[in-house]
């Protein structure tokens, strides 16, 4: 199916870009043109117009003043997209961010007076949940009822750090907005999601620096308790991927009901299992395993489906705003226990 949907891309800095890109071209929306910040490292500039020659490459103002682009896609500097998303809704545009979608809770306030002043959406792309197939099934053995209510998800991110390809903001964390701010932000979507829960907090959160003592400002641990009105939630994230796994990390998911069981292993089974996208439910009757590949990624068909009718199937925006909110409630809350 063909949307009326025309987007452009404004900042490619993160990989994340090319799925959020390959998602929406597959629902049928098309792609104007592109642009990236000045901090873009060349190969990563050379490797985004390989993976689209036909994409032209335009300036932001050009994508902006567009009449015929109606999104704005980023996944630029984490520290840059706030003011990227604002610009494009000043613009008319909605915008479909990366994760983290801002790093500070000042910027958070003025996306959210952008939002209800220009009528925009701002929806962020947790790519853990929203592109990996795995979650299609879950949601339909949730949706069956196969585990009973659920009560509390674990949620485990761990990534490897692949320091040699890393540009230099990647370790500051004025621009990444800490690691509770951004590679724990896909957990916080995830126990909303999973949960169901439309109001939640911070319990209790922490970092540290327990691998790169030559970085001290960089913390590669973190982890966080929270709690929602419709249930709990523990998220523990890294940078520690030992180079023998191999893929850039062994994400998984628990979730658990009154009545059984759910684990996603979504890249990963290092218990011999090829592939990735594994399903694994334990119930009352005994452990099933469901291999969610082509299963399908509905997220970007209803997030077009949106765009155009103005309705809220593929994510609510107070979704997006909560989900963000926990992420800078945790990362302030572990700075402030280290600082004691």
């Amino acid at each position: 199916m063909v949307s009326r949907v025309k987007f452009g891309v404004i900042g490619v800095d993160h990989g994340h870009i090319h799925g959020m890109i390959d998602g929406l071209l597959a629902a049928g929306a098309a792609c104007v043109g592109w642009c990236t910040g000045l901090e873009t490292p060349p190969e990563v500039k050379g490797a985004f117009a390989t993976s689209y020659p036909e994409f032209p490459e335009l300036s932001e103002a050009e994508i902006l003043e567009d009449a015929r682009v109606s999104l704005i896609l980023s996944a630029a500097i984490n520290s840059d997209r706030a003011d990227i998303a604002i610009r494009a809704m000043r613009h008319g545009k909605d915008v479909l961010v990366d994760k983290p979608g801002c790093t500070t809770s000042e910027q958070l306030l003025l996306l959210k007076d952008a939002v209800r002043e220009t009528g925009r959406r701002w929806i962020v792309c947790f790519s853990e949940r929203l592109t990996v197939e795995s979650t299609t099934v879950v949601d339909r053995l949730i949706g069956e009822g196969r585990i009973g209510q659920v009560i509390q998800t674990v949620g485990l991110g761990p990534h490897r750090r692949n320091a040699h390809r890393r540009p230099e903001w990647f370790w500051q964390r004025q621009r990444t907005g800490g690691i509770l701010n951004d590679i724990c932000a896909h957990q916080y979507d995830q126990f909303l999601h999973f949960t169901g829960s439309t109001e939640a907090r911070v319990v209790a959160a922490h970092i540290s620096n327990v691998a790169n003592p030559e970085r001290p400002d960089f913390m590669d641990f973190g982890e966080v308790l929270l709690e929602g009105n419709g249930g709990r939630g523990y998220a523990r994230v890294d940078w520690l991927t030992p180079d023998g796994l191999p893929t850039w990390g062994d994400g998984r998911m628990t979730i658990l009901g009154t009545e059984g069981y759910i684990e996603m292993r979504k890249y990963v089974d290092i218990a011999g299992q090829s592939g990735g996208d594994h399903v694994i439910l334990v119930d009352g009757k005994g452990i099933e395993r469901f291999n969610a590949s082509g299963a399908g990624t509905p997220f970007f068909a209803k997030f077009l489906h949106d765009l155009e009718q103005r309705t809220e199937t593929a994510m609510r925006q107070d979704h997006a705003f909560l989900a963000t909110e926990l992420s800078l409630q945790a990362q302030h809350m572990a700075e402030g226990e280290k600082a004691r």
